[in-house]
């Protein structure tokens, strides 16, 4: 490659332009600019050729059609060296463009804004700086693009050193701006697409496909020998305020429980503690505290090296009493000054601040199961009330019974399939879950429940599916279960209904399934 004689910058994001362009100028590089970017670059001493000087031909529409030119496109795109093109520049006196520095119009900042409009949306798409990026990087055997600011240091570093830059450079560069050019159409398209259909039942893509930057490398994945990294917009939700850096399994464990706890968002304290994206003990009370009494009282094996999740701020009588065990991850909406002091004690344990609706987000769930294919659905955010549910047995629940089944409900949706969730009106009981038969897990409830202490007379059982025959219902019945919560559906319901009126037992149907596989 010969020396950079000629760049184009057009910038929406000016930081580091200056020093930048100081040191493309003083490498002898003429610089060819736009609008607010050729204004700047004039207004601290650096030579500019404005673009319409270059192209004979004036901005027009606003600025919506500047670059788009057959002498900018034709002075990125030419290849040097192919007599045809060199005489086709030639005869139409279009001078080669060397590096272009490009960033593009701030669409996903003004989509993010409050009370955007449909029209100031649509005015920051960029055109002509994704169609000059990728000219520039598909001709990166001759020319050198820049989309991100972060790269001024090594391509001004190589400039200074031999008027150049190296082909590996060029490489990781053009890749980066097609990187960049198909994470700014993924965001045009959702914002479109949820725009332009918001009248209409919600519909999958007829074509899928991620580009997210990457928020960190992980150590590893689920095992040591697996590699693996943290992509998206995981750092808007969460700010870690504590302990060391996150795992692949802390993030899977961590989203879990804040999906989980968010089923409480409306309730008083609340407390959840999961291992392995599971549930092990939850908890209401008048306080943190004591909700963390009774969720530890569920399992206190389990929880060591588990996952802590509340949906109020975490206060100092309940970090003192999560302090006496060894937790992963604490996840909260906030913490009192009085809780960090408590928490940050510990080196190693993980403090994370929930910073906006995690739910709220992309209501998709993606999971790669191999064959270069992908499974793509709606995330489950079904919620149910009290007028939703329908009495199938002779007894009606009391009082004290809906409240547990309503509480029971949240829990068991967060569950492992198959899940059975024995609960009272602000606690749960036994916990079952991922078991191949219904009744093995309704069997480990019982135990876990039998090992924590905890008597299930007059509880409520939940199953996040059918009872496909009476045996799960009449060994929760025997387990001390009075009441019953389950979705219905099985053509064997009647047999499970006529053994709820047996035993006395309330049952509803929800009509609702929650398997999580």
């Amino acid at each position: 490659m010969s020396k950079i004689q000629r760049a184009l910058i057009s910038v929406f994001n000016k930081t580091g332009l200056i020093p930048f362009a100081n040191i493309l100028a003083a490498a002898g590089v003429e610089i060819i600019s736009t609008g607010g970017t050729a204004k700047i670059l004039r207004e601290n001493g650096i030579s500019v050729i404005e673009l319409g000087d270059y192209t004979g031909f004036p901005e027009m529409l606003d600025g919506r059609v500047k670059t788009l030119h057959p002498k900018v496109h034709g002075g990125l795109l030419y290849i040097r060296g192919n007599e045809k093109h060199e005489a086709t520049v030639k005869q139409h006196g279009i001078p080669p463009i060397d590096l272009v520095v490009v960033n593009l119009y701030p669409f996903e900042q003004t989509i993010a804004k409050p009370n955007v409009t449909l029209a100031e949306a649509i005015e920051n798409i960029d055109i002509g700086g994704p169609s000059m990026l990728r000219s520039a990087a598909k001709n990166h055997q001759s020319v050198t693009v820049v989309v991100d600011p972060l790269d001024y240091e090594i391509v001004a570093d190589q400039i200074q050193k031999t008027g150049e830059t190296t082909l590996e450079l060029r490489r990781k560069l053009a890749a980066k701006v097609y990187a960049r050019t198909s994470e700014y159409d993924n965001a045009i398209t959702k914002y479109l697409s949820g725009e332009f259909e918001k009248d209409q039942a919600p519909e999958l893509p007829a074509h899928f496909g991620l580009s997210e930057p990457m928020v960190q490398p992980l150590r590893y994945g689920e095992n040591p020998h697996q590699k693996a990294a943290l992509y998206g917009k995981f750092d808007e939700y969460y700010k870690q305020l504590h302990g060391k850096a996150l795992s692949y399994n802390n993030i899977l464990d961590l989203t879990a429980a804040t999906f989980l706890i968010s089923e409480f968002r409306n309730e008083g304290p609340t407390l959840a503690i999961l291992k392995h994206t599971n549930p092990c003990g939850l908890g209401q009370g008048a306080t943190l505290k004591e909700a963390w009494d009774k969720a530890y009282a569920t399992d206190n094996q389990a929880p060591f090296g588990g996952i802590i999740a509340v949906n109020k701020p975490m206060d100092a009588a309940c970090a003192e009493a999560i302090a006496g065990i060894f937790s992963e991850v604490i996840i909260a909406p906030g913490f009192t000054p009085e809780a960090l002091d408590i928490l940050t004690k510990k080196k190693n344990l993980r403090l994370l601040q929930v910073l906006k609706c995690v739910r709220c987000s992309n209501p998709i769930d993606i999971r790669s199961v191999g064959a270069d294919s992908y499974l793509v659905q709606e995330r489950d955010l079904i919620e149910v009330e009290r007028g939703d549910l329908k009495v199938v047995t002779k007894r009606q629940p009391t009082e004290d019974e809906w409240r547990a089944m309503l509480f029971g409900w949240k829990v068991v949706k967060n569950v492992k399939s198959n899940a059975i969730v024995y609960t009272s009106a602000d606690r749960t009981l036994g916990i079952g879950a991922g078991q191949m038969s219904r009744v093995d897990s309704s069997r480990i409830a019982v135990w876990k429940a039998g090992q924590a202490g905890l008597s299930l007379k007059g509880s409520v059982v939940c199953s996040d599916a059918f009872f496909p025959f009476a045996d799960g219902l009449i060994a929760a019945a025997e387990a001390g279960a009075t009441a019953a919560i389950q979705p219905g559906g099985s053509v064997r319901d009647e047999e499970v209904i006529a053994a709820a009126n047996e035993r006395n037992m309330a049952m509803v149907f929800t009509s609702v399934r929650h398997f999580r596989h």
